[in-house]
């Protein structure tokens, strides 16, 4: 059937349309940024995100072609910084964030500011490490652990930076997943106290970061039950615990970039080409070898679903064990 004059018009005219939304978002991408970028981390400076902040500042700043300025907003875990990030309008505020703050929050803080499945553009993962099962030097290994715990019941305690921690929330998926081991939990303040109590006996049990678990298990003062995750650069002499028989259980803490949800298309365009780059920096990776952390990165879409499979994960549990801060 011949091609009219008219119906060809009709279809470059059509062509035409369809294109200038990406030729809008394409010009946008390219005008910005226009000012230095924010980046707020909730915690204080040599704290594990700000440290994942800093390492990716300046190459990012590269980038874009404007200074990348961290700045420190500590308290409430985080999630002070992350609603002032949720509020931005000004396209050029951005957080780094860990897992908490995306994914247990909304359950722990009833008066939390912000909703982590609205009001956040996802740029990307930044880096993750796994823990530490870590027992006092005594303690057997493998499955023969697991049977102590058991056997153990109420007796047994562990310990974990606070409630609502990784640590902790980690430890009650743990006893999820091995029928029987009741272990009670022992809140202290920061890592340093729960390696303290565990080199003392005081407690038997606790998920630490490989930064403090394998200079303590080299020196044959802990002893490594396994990792939350499978074998890791991080903690390359230490078993994961589907060795000791702990199936199905995954568990990493993370550090990730986000932005308002208010952030311009073009912005997220410019952000994920940019990171995508920043991320296989080798100087970026070694910094964050060097803080204890497997330099990852990741599409918009891949931190999306890893917050929503973790949320209901760590929901779960908390629903579960009627978990609430005080």
């Amino acid at each position: 059937m011949p091609i009219t004059k008219r119906a060809l018009l009709t279809a470059t005219c059509a062509l035409v349309a369809a294109a200038l939304p990406a030729a809008g978002a394409f010009a946008q991408a390219a005008a910005w940024p226009t000012k230095p970028l924010r980046i707020l981390v909730g915690f204080p400076p040599g704290s594990t995100p700000d440290m994942a902040a800093r390492a990716i500042a300046d190459p990012l700043g590269k980038a874009l072609g404007q200074p990348v300025i961290v700045e420190n907003k500590p308290g409430a875990s985080g999630n002070i910084a992350t609603g002032q990030v949720a509020k931005a309008t000004d396209d050029h505020t951005l957080g780094v964030v860990i897992n908490g703050n995306l994914t247990s929050a909304k359950m722990l803080y009833p008066d939390l500011p912000y909703d982590p499945a609205k009001d956040f553009s996802y740029i990307s993962l930044l880096a993750t490490a796994p823990l530490v099962l870590v027992a006092p030097a005594d303690a057997p290994t493998g499955a023969a652990f697991f049977a102590a715990a058991k056997q153990g019941g109420a007796k047994w305690n562990y310990g974990s930076v606070g409630v609502g921690s990784v640590g902790h929330l980690g430890i009650e998926l743990l006893k999820s997943k091995v029928p029987g081991v009741q272990a009670v939990h022992i809140p202290y303040q920061g890592n340093p106290a729960v390696v303290t109590a565990l080199l003392s006996n005081q407690i038997n049990m606790a998920l630490v970061p490989p930064g403090l678990a394998v200079a303590q298990v080299s020196a044959g003062k802990l002893k490594a039950i396994g990792l939350t995750s499978g074998r890791s650069a991080l903690a390359p002499n230490i078993p994961p615990l589907a060795d000791a028989g702990l199936k199905d259980f995954n568990l990493e803490v993370w550090t990730a970039l986000i932005g308002p949800a208010s952030l311009s298309k073009g912005a997220q365009a410019r952000l994920a080409t940019a990171m995508g780059e920043v991320m296989k920096n080798d100087d970026v990776r070694r910094q964050m070898f060097n803080q204890g952390w497997q330099a990852v990165g990741t599409s918009a879409e891949g931190l999306k679903t890893r917050v929503a499979e973790e949320s209901a994960i760590m929901n779960s549990i908390i629903s579960k064990n009627g978990i609430k801060l005080q």
